[in-house]
């Protein structure tokens, strides 16, 4: 506050001079008053809290949930009248980075997407295991098999940074299965796509070494069925891909420079810009 900074750099000055001052620099006091005034109504001074620029402010400025709804795949077929059923049936949480989506063990009420953030599903054990089954970036959708098999949740879904998430209900998930032939050949889809994405994880936790769960964690994530629309420059932190390849921070940044060396990806500053996919997935068998 411009206030505090003064006061700072002007050790002594009295408080309704210091406000006097910074309404003088900022321009903000009405014209023709006076330091009297200054100390009489000090809360005339400029409000930090408010954008200097409302237009620029993200909040304001980010895509409403019907508009993200609209560019979901599964939507893409849908009638008017069955979007607006389903945008009746859909809610939208804030979930903070560490936050839970979904908590193992709750019943399965929800079918859920990824508006934007990333999470990771994982399962953890009271011993203080953790097996990190998938990560799911924006636009990925799922709790499909928990919702058709009418069982509790197998895993926890955490916000790996501040996400957007948004809440199918059960009710409205379970009217599409009944009237929208699209929404079942979308579902027969991706419970296939996921079906091969879990036999490839499978696969590296077994037989691949470090790197190459580095590399595979990564391209798992630009899997156009699953996630449509995952740009090449992936914004994701080392701390992050650990999290989804189940290593530590300081092991991919190892990993990371051998992928950068090969060809593969370059590091760049608040994450990575894939420059082979191709050959990420190959990597290392």
């Amino acid at each position: 506050m411009p206030a505090a900074c003064l006061a700072a750099v002007l050790p002594g000055t009295s408080i309704p001079n210091i406000f006097w001052l910074a309404g003088s620099i900022l321009n903000v006091n009405p014209p023709g008053a006076s330091l009297s005034s200054a100390i009489l109504r000090p809360w005339n001074l400029y409000n930090c809290r408010v954008a200097d620029n409302p237009d620029l402010d993200p909040e304001a400025t980010a895509p409403s949930l019907a508009q993200r709804l609209r560019t979901c795949s599964w939507a893409s077929d849908l009638s008017e009248d069955e979007f607006a059923r389903v945008e009746a049936g859909v809610f939208e949480r804030f979930i903070p980075a560490g936050g839970f989506v979904c908590r193992k063990g709750e019943p399965a009420e929800y079918w859920l997407g990824v508006i934007d953030g990333l999470l990771k599903i994982s399962s953890d054990w009271v011993t203080g295991k953790t097996a990190t089954l998938s990560g799911m970036p924006s636009g990925g959708w799922f709790g499909e098999g928990s919702l058709l098999k009418v069982e509790r949740l197998r895993y926890d879904a955490i916000a790996m940074r501040d996400s957007r998430v948004a809440y199918m209900r059960r009710e409205t998930f379970q009217w599409l299965l009944d009237h929208s032939i699209a929404f079942n050949r979308f579902l027969l889809t991706q419970l296939n796509e996921r079906l091969g994405q879990f036999i490839g994880t499978l696969e590296s936790e077994r037989l691949l070494d470090t790197d190459a769960r580095v590399a595979r964690a990564l391209a798992s994530l630009f899997n156009t069925v699953l996630f449509p629309g995952t740009a090449h420059n992936l914004a994701i932190s080392q701390e992050e891909i650990g999290y989804l390849a189940g290593i530590s921070r300081q092991r991919v940044n190892r990993s990371l420079k051998i992928l950068e060396d090969a060809g593969f990806l370059e590091v760049a500053y608040g994450g990575v810009k894939i420059v082979d996919l191709e050959g990420l997935r190959r990597f290392g068998g």
